[in-house]
């Protein structure tokens, strides 16, 4: 069993498509749009095949968690495994050099992680992590 995709409500619809072609080589799907419900989605597909379904729809209210200081139960971050730590802090410096928001720096975790915390552009909680190895 496999978790097949993760889904996403978002007011900017293109730019978080792009984010995650960009930062994290997604490729997605030519946008689903239902005129009718006024709803427009892709599926940004990653090389593990985990996908994220971006959504757009008007009225969808604004989300109450604040992604640094006051988190409410649920879903509360996406973690991308780049597979060794010369990735997470290419990484790391990539999105620090382009302006993105680092919650936490490079460290290792106490659980045996080598990872970053950072934001997205709706302010989703992003872990760029692999696994430590000294």
């Amino acid at each position: 069993m496999a978790i097949d995709h993760v889904a996403i409500w978002t007011a900017q619809l293109e730019k978080l498509k792009e984010y995650y072609i960009k930062y994290f080589n997604g490729l997605a799907n030519e946008k689903y749009l239902n005129k009718e419900r006024h709803f427009e989605s892709y599926f940004v597909s990653f090389e593990s095949g985990t996908r994220l379904e971006l959504m757009q729809m008007p009225g969808i209210p604004q989300n109450l968690s604040d992604p640094v200081e006051k988190q409410y139960l649920g879903i509360i971050h996406l973690s991308f495994n780049m597979g060794n730590m010369e990735l997470v802090n290419k990484k790391y410096h990539e999105l620090k050099n382009d302006g993105f928001r680092i919650l936490r720096e490079p460290r290792k975790t106490g659980d045996g992680y080598w990872e970053f915390e950072t934001l997205d552009p709706d302010n989703n909680r992003i872990e760029v992590s692999t696994i430590f190895r000294e």
